[in-house]
């Protein structure tokens, strides 16, 4: 977005002079892109590309990807561990030794004062999966606190929740080259050109060769929406509605796939009378929003088609129906048939680069390869595993992210642990969260940033080295493993998060005496180890940090039994030539036999009753409030605000209103207004457009001190995940001098 500028600068391609190439993944969304960072004679990176020899992206990068590189110089890098008693006085500089006895000893102080889940620790979804792994390790099995969790919980809990509520089991059961078998594609909540714009091209490519029907189901005229063939302009929050009346319209008209359901399902005469009897889309309509007749013409062609997928991203998980949207979306395509054969899947879009690797190793919710908690098998195996008592283990997990917050204003978590997480930009309801820091007898954030927004709460501040400083692996949305060899070494004194981990464990030998191996590889050596077992599907056993740079990443499950026979194929591992692109392919999807990882070995499907406890606009607030992303920004901007060129196009928190709504109201374009909830206000610029309906404005969620004023976030009841997209405000004029002035502070780092 330009704001207003009239002339571009031409685009120039300076030549960098590089003398060898290193391979990475990129540590941005899930998309998985294969990245190779150039150095120089000197061993300065000078620029980055994409690998041409890798399926995922075939050698093409977003704007974030190309200008990676420019991370590691990038300004506001935390270079020394940082210490100091209270939140309101400067930080000294500390030793690494210093600052993390202080913090070894503050937990315990803590947990022997107020308990063991008095202290708790919040991750994120951007370490490497080696990282998670261990600090699972740690927080699991010497820490032993049950309060732990990841930020991935405001991302993708519902479709965590989702799948293992439908399939037993979470993981993405469908892969990208879905996109060129499938005959018809529904995308729910899901903008692809800005937030997975790799995966787009994917898609579009896919379009090109094969036309197929491209339906989007979003409130906003996202650009995707702009590109399809049908756009459902759905009333917020009411994605269940529509899905209902189209199986309504599916088992009136016989459309099901009846051989399918009954050979590998449970639960169809539930739902088929739920549906029957209660949404009509005659009745449906006035719900949704979407007309009746529209809704049969999507169920037809959904249903008819010879293969047909669905897509979703945040639109569907970031709601109280979020959970029971995955779900109901698991419903339609296994009514259809559609779950396990190529171009038939429910493919959740994941956010973060790594939340796969979150989901699979960190035991934020369990245990590693989605083992759980609640079943004692899974704690006595891991317990064996790690030479721990398994009565170290709680029986079920603790609290989620965003129930961790509320424990700390009412006390019952003293102490907290943010690593890569910036709640203070992140979560819904920033008043009250700020209020929850404050109340924190101890807080630690380890972070690539020493100006990151959280840090102004925190006693300890650890720093911590940036993507390709570090080394080890990723799995994206399609569960393909791929590998960041380590380019250089750390910034000043941050320290690699897996180093950080190892050295806390040894502060805690006192309560479980557990190995911990010292490089990443060897993590991923007991990983593999783990993931074995009959019936999993979560094995990668059969891989390597060599063999899954040969292949350009490696999608799981893949056993010991297929890496052998790949090298039978293929030649023995340690004679790879990493030039040439290998075909160990792993498997490209799930539940191709229909045995799904319940008791049974059956899918559930799963009635979903829709009851409206969305924050919907009235007189006081008439406007819904959506937000999202735009593609040069990642998350709270803590990177990419750093980047110029990222940063340049989407400077400042603005807002898209439509023309007529701000003709109304007496609001020109590109000028300023404040917006009100009920939970406090915000300054933005406007942007008129008619992308957004005359009763709802969109802000990008990526600026600190902006839409999370406003949002009420109201949680899932399954998954513990935010409602960021349903909530209600008015707009309100204001000076525009103050407000030019507020725009200026909250642009800048």
């Amino acid at each position: 977005m330009l704001f207003g500028r009239k002339h571009r600068k031409p685009i120039t391609i300076p030549v960098k002079d590089v003398a060898e190439w290193k391979y990475t993944t990129c540590n941005y969304c899930s998309t998985g892109c294969a990245i190779e960072i150039g150095l120089n004679d000197k061993g300065r990176i000078v620029t980055s590309r994409g690998h041409a020899g890798a399926d995922v992206n075939r050698g093409k990068l977003c704007i974030k990807g190309l200008l990676e590189h420019e991370l590691f110089e990038s300004p506001g890098r935390g270079r020394m561990p940082l210490m100091r008693d209270k939140a309101h006085l400067p930080f000294q500089p500390a030793s690494w030794d210093v600052a993390l006895d202080k913090t070894a000893a503050k937990i315990k102080e803590i947990q022997a004062k107020y308990g063991r889940d008095s202290f708790a620790v919040v991750s994120t979804g951007q370490l490497l999966t080696e990282e998670f792994y261990t600090l699972g390790k740690l927080v699991r099995g010497q820490i032993g606190t049950n309060n732990y969790d990841g930020n991935t919980t405001l991302c993708m809990a519902s479709a965590v929740s989702g799948y293992k509520r439908s399939f037993g089991s979470d993981g993405p059961p469908g892969c990208y080259g879905d996109f060129e078998h499938t005959h018809c594609l529904m995308a729910f909540g899901s903008n692809l050109p800005e937030q997975h714009p790799i995966i787009y091209w994917r898609l579009k490519e896919a379009l090109e060769k094969r036309k197929f029907p491209l339906i989007v189901i979003d409130p906003r005229v996202t650009m995707l929406a702009q590109f399809a063939d049908i756009h459902l302009p759905i009333t917020p929050g009411t994605d269940t509605v529509l899905i209902n009346a189209m199986l309504h319209v599916i088992f009136k008209e016989g459309l099901e796939d009846k051989d399918y359901i009954a050979r590998h399902t449970n639960g169809i005469d539930e739902i088929r009378t739920l549906v029957l009897e209660q949404y009509d889309p005659k009745t449906a309509q006035h719900v949704c929003g979407i007309d009746e007749d529209r809704i049969r013409q999507v169920a037809r062609l959904y249903a008819k088609a010879p293969a047909a997928m669905s897509i979703w991203t945040m639109g569907i998980n970031q709601s109280t129906h979020g959970s029971d949207g995955v779900v109901n979306i698991n419903n339609l395509n296994l009514v259809t048939g559609n779950i396990g054969k190529p171009g038939g899947t429910s493919l959740s879009i994941t956010g973060q680069c790594n939340a796969m690797g979150t989901r699979e190793w960190s035991s934020c919710s369990g245990l590693p390869g989605y083992r759980a908690l609640e079943k004692e098998k899974d704690r006595k195996a891991v317990a064996e595993f790690w030479n721990i008592d398994e009565s170290f283990f709680p029986a079920a997990r603790g609290l989620a992210q965003t129930d961790i917050f509320p424990a700390i204003e009412s006390g019952e978590i003293k102490g907290l642990w943010l690593i890569a997480t910036n709640p203070m930009t992140s979560m819904p309801n920033q008043p009250r969260i700020r209020k929850a820091m404050e109340n924190l007898e101890f807080l630690v954030v380890q972070d690539v940033y020493e100006d990151v927004e959280t840090n102004q709460y925190s006693h300890v501040f650890l720093p911590a080295a940036v993507w390709a400083e570090k080394e080890g692996c990723h799995t994206n949305t399609e569960r393909r493993v791929n590998l960041t060899r380590n380019v250089l070494p750390p910034f000043a004194d941050s320290k690699a998060d897996f180093w950080i981990f190892n050295e806390m464990a040894q502060r805690f030998q006192d309560r479980n005496a557990i190995h911990f191996p010292p490089t990443p590889e060897g993590a991923f050596e007991e990983m593999k180890e783990l993931s074995k077992g009959a019936g999993r599907t979560l094995d990668i056993s059969g891989m390597s940090y060599d063999r899954i740079e040969a292949a350009r990443g490696i999608q799981w499950p893949y056993s010991e039994e297929q890496a052998l026979a790949d090298e039978a194929q293929f030649g023995p591992a340690g004679q790879f030539d990493m030039k040439q692109r290998m075909d160990f392919l792993g498997n490209p999807r799930l539940y191709t036999d229909g045995v799904f990882q319940t008791p049974d070995g059956r899918a559930k499907l799963i009635p979903v009753r829709f009851v409206n406890n969305n924050e919907c606009p009235d007189d006081e607030y008439p406007f819904w409030l959506n937000s999202g992303r735009v593609v040069e920004h990642f998350h709270t901007r803590t990177r990419t605000g750093k980047i110029g060129n990222c940063n340049k196009f989407s400077p400042t928190p603005y807002m898209e209103l439509n023309p007529d709504a701000a003709q109304e109201l007496g609001i020109e374009h590109q000028s300023y207004v404040r917006l009100v909830s009920r939970r406090g206000d915000a300054v933005v610029m406007v942007q008129l457009t008619h992308r957004v309906g005359r009763d709802m404005v969109f802000i990008p969620f990526h600026f600190h001190d902006c839409v999370n004023r406003l949002t009420l976030g109201l949680l899932d009841p399954y998954s513990r995940q935010p409602a960021f997209k349903q909530n209600a405000v008015r707009i309100e004029k204001i000076d525009q001098q103050l407000a030019a002035r507020l725009n200026v502070e909250r642009r800048a780092f």
